[in-house]
Parts: C-alpha cells; sequence; structure tokens
C-alpha cells in the first residue's frame, strides 16, 4: 500500500466508498457506538489486530460505548495516504460484526 499522499479528488472519491468516514483536522476519522463498554473494548483488540497487520496505527481512543479512530499517515508528512483508508475499509469490515452502529 502506497504511503504517497492523496489529491484531494482521490480522498473524496475514497471518503464515498466509506459512509461515516470523514476528513476533520487532517486525520481520516469515523466513531462508532457498541451496546456496552466490554463490546466497544472488544473491538479496540479487533481494531489493534489489523493496525499490527498493516503496521499503520491510528489514534484510538476508548469512550463508555464508543470508539473513535482519526489515522494520517506521519511518514508522509501527516497527509493521507492510501495507507489510512485501507485501514479505515479494514476497520469497516469488522465493526458491523463486532456490534458496531
Amino acid at each position: 500500500m502506497s504511503a504517497e499522499p492523496l489529491s484531494q479528488k482521490e480522498i473524496e472519491e475514497r471518503l464515498a466508498e466509506l459512509p461515516g468516514w470523514s476528513v476533520e483536522s487532517g486525520n481520516l476519522s469515523r466513531s462508532y457506538r457498541f451496546s456496552s463498554h466490554a463490546d466497544a473494548a472488544a473491538f479496540v483488540g479487533h481494531v489493534a489486530r489489523i493496525q499490527d497487520e498493516l503496521n499503520h496505527h491510528s489514534e484510538l481512543t476508548l469512550g463508555y460505548d464508543t470508539v473513535r479512530l482519526a489515522v494520517s499517515t506521519h511518514s508522509a508528512g501527516g497527509a493521507l495516504t492510501g495507507l489510512d483508508f485501507e485501514l479505515a475499509r479494514r476497520v469497516e469490515g469488522v465493526a458491523a460484526g463486532q456490534g458496531a452502529v
């Protein structure tokens, strides 16, 4: 996966494929809500495994029944890259199965 900065057009095209995700303060971001703190905490474990597989890590915030991710690529000067969108796509792939809304 490329760590080259994406153009604004590429970012918009990729965002269209990831409902619920947005760009905030230069980061690709999304929040998920769960039915309990335990479910939210379990989801964090799944996200951590995905991040380790990709060797690409987001800011990950665990609240009572919420999890928030915010990611950009530090090695690309904090720009958004294909790696950020691959992480988001993979997280989306497990979110529904973990009870995220």
